[in-house]
């Protein structure tokens, strides 16, 4: 990433900060909406509403109360995901 100069006439610097700034600020991950207290229960399903109201990049745990792996197991819609329990947990999820 180009590092701005100090001596940068004012009347470039917005643009040239919109020029480096804009990138990092579209990254879907920024756009995520953490969700906790997800009660899951062992081997079985469990459908959550995300609250983004379009289809999911990704997500990624954010704490689990016991020693359980987390996975998805349908496909995502724009208002669901769909995660199962390897054990009895409490989670909290980010979903991007």
């Amino acid at each position: 990433m180009a590092l701005l100069s100090t001596k940068l006439p004012w009347e470039l610097a917005q643009p040239k900060w919109a020029s480096i700034l804009n990138p990092v600020l579209s990254l879907p991950i920024l756009g995520g909406n953490q969700i906790d207290s997800i009660v899951m229960t062992a081997s079985t399903p469990k459908t959550i509403n995300h609250l983004l109201q379009r289809l999911p990049q990704g997500w990624f745990l954010v704490d689990n109360m016991a020693n359980a792996n987390i996975w998805r197991t349908k496909s995502w819609t724009t208002t669901t995901i769909t995660l199962e329990s390897s054990a009895d947990t409490t989670i909290s999820i980010y979903v991007y």
